[in-house]
């Protein structure tokens, strides 16, 4: 008798910038603004928002893939999950340093603002500086770097 072959996960993975994963999978780990989630071949249809997180996935061969990503939307359905991020990133790819510096950068020009001595003609949104703070974390933290 045959072996019935394990279902499988087709996950899209897509920034502005363009694919940065497109394979089968067997698990796909989403962070979701509600918590983590795990999907698996014949998941319910879903769409869900992400946050900042980390995002692993699970190959046939049993290697775990882990990706740095930023908010944007996930959608599950017929055992395809496609996912929209504002910015991804595979973790073995991860600039270290650029990252770093990236913190530097936000946390100078928060701290500028807080001060109030932002350069004339310049505009510091602290919004954007938190959230250029937190992703350079993100990244760090995927990249499984201590933050210095």
């Amino acid at each position: 008798m045959a072996q019935e072959k394990s279902p499988k996960l087709r996950l899209e993975l897509v920034a502005p910038a363009g694919s940065v994963f497109e394979g089968e999978v067997e698990m796909v780990v989403l962070p979701a603004v509600t918590g983590e989630v795990g999907i698996l071949p014949r998941h319910a249809p879903l769409v869900a928002q992400l946050t900042i997180g980390r995002l692993r996935a699970l190959t046939p061969e049993g290697e775990w893939l882990t990706f740095a990503i930023a908010e944007g939307f996930a959608k599950v359905q017929f055992d395809k999950i496609i996912v929209l991020a504002d910015a991804a990133e595979e973790a073995c790819n991860i600039d270290v340093e650029r990252a770093q510096r990236g913190i530097e950068r936000a946390t100078q020009r928060l701290e500028m603002h807080h001060s109030g001595t932002v350069p004339e003609g310049e505009d510091v949104d602290p919004f954007r500086e938190q959230l250029a703070i937190r992703r350079a974390r993100n990244r760090l933290k995927v990249a499984e770097v201590p933050e210095k």
